[in-house]
């Protein structure tokens, strides 16, 4: 009892410390539900990191954050995020890390401020095609989910780096050529074959960097793919850039 209480306090300490910065750190702190006490921020709260706690579930009040920038919700028991969290217009930067999602909210695209998603670690079967929707996306973090299948519409996504690394993927699709900003792809630890890798791909697409360890296939028979050498011509000329 002495133990929750002394939690309950420093949650509560941190709460009123937030009400002066903007800001809220309640990372490891034994949480196991949203602390209702936070709503009161709602509308000067920029940061909120709630990682490594024992949170089910988010509560749609969450929706009425207006200037939250940054949400972490890393490490937590979370099987879904809420609907409210698509009302989050300001939010720029949102981690879910190993949680147990299975899905996003067929809506998060309204969260058309999103910089960067943070999504290993869950169990993803597919790339949420919705994220195909966010403008602004630079950074897409899919690595260790139960991945299979990249879809087709992927090729709207906004992306500039794309972290697939440790999924079950088996084919690299010429779609992913279609990706606008995307530079860096990476798909260490997967099932594609030599076969099932785009030469579009490679001969059409703006990527300057593949990660590809842990695949079907060697190094040496990957530079005999056609179009690795336009994709080399490309990672070298970057390389040189930032020599």
């Amino acid at each position: 009892f002495k133990h929750c209480l002394k939690m309950g306090n420093a949650v509560n300490t941190h709460i009123q410390h937030a009400e002066k910065t903007g800001v809220c750190q309640l990372s490891s702190l034994n949480i196991e539900e949203f602390p209702s006490a936070l709503l009161k921020l709602s509308k000067s709260l920029r940061t909120l990191d709630l990682s490594r706690n024992k949170v089910k579930a988010l509560p749609d009040a969450i929706g009425n954050f207006s200037v939250l920038k940054s949400l972490n919700i890393s490490h937590n028991r979370l099987p879904m995020l809420c609907d409210g969290i698509c009302k989050l217009l300001k939010l720029e930067s949102l981690i879910a890390s190993y949680n147990m999602l299975t899905a996003l909210p067929a809506d998060i695209s309204r969260c058309k401020s999103l910089k960067s998603v943070v999504l290993c670690g869950n169990k993803l079967k597919t790339v949420p095609e919705q994220l195909a929707n966010l403008k602004h996306l630079d950074m897409l973090d899919l690595s260790d989910n139960q991945i299979c299948k990249i879809p087709d519409t992927i090729g709207n996504l906004q992306a500039v780096e794309l972290n697939l690394n440790q999924n079950q993927v088996n084919k690299i699709p010429d779609a992913l050529a279609s990706c606008q900003r995307l530079k860096v792809l990476r798909f260490n630890n997967n099932c594609v074959s030599l076969g099932e890798m785009s030469t579009k791909l490679l001969i059409e697409s703006k990527i300057s960097l593949l990660t590809y360890e842990g695949n079907l296939f060697t190094e040496k028979d990957f530079q005999q793919v056609t179009g690795y050498n336009k994709y080399m011509e490309r990672f070298t000329a970057t390389k040189k850039k930032f020599d």
